[in-house]
């Protein structure tokens, strides 16, 4: 199982499994024992040049495009496998401090790991 969440809530230790944050940067504010947060593999997150330019006025879908292609590249893919390999030991939860998590890259990542649409 894989689920998407805002690094902001509060963990759910019996429901989140291994928390993973999929952002390039470390959310503001936020102590790092508070995010309880298991991994932090940078080469699944979106380049700080895609980040700047999907803020600058990116469309969606062309962010995706590109997101995807940096997702196929050997350091990511070997990331991504891990993931996979967690997912199916046991709940997996994708940290993201965006506002609407489902609509971000983390919603990406978790299609492409393998989580059920919606």
């Amino acid at each position: 199982m894989i689920r998407i969440r805002r690094i902001y809530d509060a963990p759910e230790p019996g429901a989140d499994g291994v928390r993973v944050l999929v952002d390039r940067l470390w959310p503001r504010g936020l102590a790092k024992e508070a995010a309880a947060v298991d991994e932090w593999p940078r080469a699944v997150t979106p380049s700080t040049e895609l980040r700047k330019w999907f803020h600058a006025g990116g469309s969606a879908g062309e962010f995706r495009r590109r997101y995807e292609a940096e997702l196929a590249q050997p350091a990511a893919v070997a990331e991504l496998e891990r993931l996979r390999d967690l997912a199916s030991a046991g709940p997996l939860t994708l940290l993201t401090a965006v506002k609407d998590p489902a609509a971000g890259h983390a919603a990406v990542l978790a299609e492409l790991l393998g989580a059920e649409p919606g």
